[in-house]
């Protein structure tokens, strides 16, 4: 390059008509460009980096496990190879890094999570865990002490089957503890949210106020649609708001070993504050975007899929619909009524002509199509879309079907049909375990969280948390997937243990699976030449360790792109 610009610029400096300033000039330029061609000739070129004494591990293109002390990366942030038992080792690198014998993995990736609502809710009232509704009350008190100056109180994670409330939670019950502001706390599952008599107010909502299609109200509890009735008075997150989100989140996650995330449900914000992250070098997690609907898929990416930015750390590739509503407010779409309450079969969000004209629309455009599908008759719909689209539509497509939660056994085979990626989430079978029980009884069981089916029948698995649903920490996920028992070794053998998968099959769908799902599987998602260096060092070997060592592993570093962004305190 440099030798072509020093042609050029000889040939300038020979042309006729020019003044002797503009000569001298050139003539100048001609010479530093020499010196710069000569320096270049005998310049070394830097090193490469080399991370040693490591117990390596990661997968190959066929899914089979690699092992390696030692991975050697680029200047730019790539893998140059990896090194084995025996295999001669870097001369002289740049950097060298002792792994002092700790486990070196891809970096993880969460196939499914909300990014800017994580990190509000980790900056919000925090109601995850609480046992009781006493003990929710009583957090929710405190927090509106500690924040005299916030008008609207907000947050989330409360769940009425924790509690063993029997219930919804009432507005009068949240009355009792802020009767003069605005109260606004979303279940966990982010499919209804509970509101008080101000808040209520300030939303014009009444008792004759009616539920509106695909939502129900409940006392003070809005179910799916009708959430909009009192979000619509919220004040809006300001751009502040969501830079201080989007920091807390990548926090978080790389403290747990995410490398990359898709998100599910870009609004047009949510696709600026990355941008401001990107262009001001703060954006460091991969994040793949799934626009929320249409509206900022036509706003963003101008009739195709956006290309990668920022080295690889975003692109908007897809688009997200919901089919129906989730299962502990009873608004997952199901073929036959709720066991426990006879009356009710859920909330089916679309007819099928809309569903297929949204996603035709998407298509067109050649985006990814997403849907968030939990209850059986809402996975039938979607199995029935694609199967109608996918001729029209061909090519490699990757039709993803969000949660997958509870399928009719008739229908798994459907899922190893038309590339259809099955995108779930372990931690919700060992959290939903007595819930799904209660919704559905004993005989509805058997397509539920069904992973090893749907590897059987030839589904693409990824897996994720659906953050901040549940925790992004994605070591409790492998621990389930492969025993299908939670945290304190209930039911013991696991829960509908036909279902259980191995640990590289629950470690691809954190890698690989996950990677394939957003369309980056030829850049991230392992570790091989010409990747991404994206890697973490942990203190467990996922592949030996005991399902309670692998719940309780801590992450000591991770690197994205051959640059540390996190190291343990």
């Amino acid at each position: 390059m440099i030798s072509h610009a020093l042609d050029r610029l000889s040939r300038a400096v020979s042309r006729p008509r020019l003044s002797s300033r503009k000569r001298r000039r050139l003539r100048e330029l001609c010479e530093l460009a020499a010196l710069l061609c000569a320096l270049s000739a005998v310049a070394p070129a830097f090193a490469d980096g080399w991370v040693d004494n490591v117990n390596g591990i990661t997968l190959d293109a066929g899914g089979q496990v690699v092992r390696f002390i030692g991975l050697v990366v680029s200047p730019d942030g790539k893998v140059v190879r990896l090194v084995k038992s025996g295999d001669r080792k870097p001369d002289k690198p740049d950097y060298r890094l002792d792994g002092k014998g700790r486990t070196l993995l891809p970096g993880l990736i969460d196939a499914h999570g909300h990014v800017i609502e994580m990190g509000v809710a980790a900056l919000s009232l925090d109601l995850g865990g609480t046992a009781s509704l006493d003990e929710a009350k009583a957090r929710i008190a405190a927090y509106a002490a500690a924040h005299p100056d916030r008008r609207w109180i907000s947050g989330g994670g409360w769940n009425q089957e924790r509690w063993k409330l029997g219930r919804f939670p009432t507005a009068a019950e949240l009355d009792a503890v802020v009767p003069d502001r605005p109260v606004w706390l979303m279940r966990a599952d982010g499919h209804a949210g509970w509101a008080n008599s101000a808040a209520m107010k300030e939303a014009g909502v009444t008792p004759t106020t009616k539920s509106p299609a695909g939502g129900r109200i409940e006392g003070g509890v809005f179910v799916d649609a009708a959430k909009a009735l009192i979000q619509r008075a919220i004040p809006p997150l300001t751009s502040k708001d969501r830079d201080l989100a989007l920091a807390k989140t990548q926090e978080i996650l790389l403290g747990f070993g995410i490398t990359g995330i898709a998100d599910m449900g870009t609004s047009g914000e949510d696709w600026e504050a990355f941008r401001r992250a990107g262009d001001s070098g703060r954006l460091q997690v991969r994040i793949f975007s799934y626009s929320l609907g249409l509206e900022p898929m036509q706003a963003i990416t101008a009739g195709a899929p956006t290309p990668w930015l920022y080295d690889d750390r975003l692109r908007m590739g897809g688009v997200k619909f919901y089919a129906d509503g989730a299962l502990g407010s009873r608004g997952a779409c199901l073929k036959k009524p709720y066991a426990d309450k006879p009356g009710e079969s859920g909330l089916c969000f679309m007819d099928d002509a809309k569903m297929r004209n949204l996603m035709s629309r998407a298509s067109m455009d050649g985006m990814q199509i997403a849907v968030h599908a939990i209850g059986d008759r809402a996975n039938a719909q979607v199995l029935d879309a694609i199967a109608d689209l996918a001729p029209t539509y061909g090519g490699d497509r990757r039709w993803r079907i969000e949660h997958a939660q509870i399928v009719d056994p008739a229908d798994l085979p459907r899922f190893g049909k038309n590339g259809i990626v099955a995108s779930m989430q372990p931690v919700h079978q060992t959290s939903d375990r007595t819930m799904a029980e209660a919704r559905l009884g004993p005989d509805r069981l058997t397509g539920a969280y069904a992973w090893a089916s749907m590897l059987r029948n030839g589904a693409h698995l990824a897996f994720g948390s659906d953050t901040p649903v549940e925790s992004p920490n994605p070591f409790p996920g492998l621990a389930a997937a492969i025993t299908r028992e939670g945290a304190d070794g209930e039911p013991f053998g696991g829960w509908q243990p036909q279902e259980r998968i191995t640990r590289e099959q629950a470690l691809a769908a954190f890698t690989t699976g996950a990677a394939y799902a957003a369309f980056a599987e030829d850049r991230i998602g392992r570790l091989a030449p010409g990747y991404r260096a994206d890697f973490i060092l942990i203190d467990t070997d996922p592949l030996q360790s005991t399902p309670a060592q692998l719940r309780a592993t801590t992450v000591s570093e991770v690197w994205i792109g051959g640059k540390r962004v996190f190291r343990k305190p």
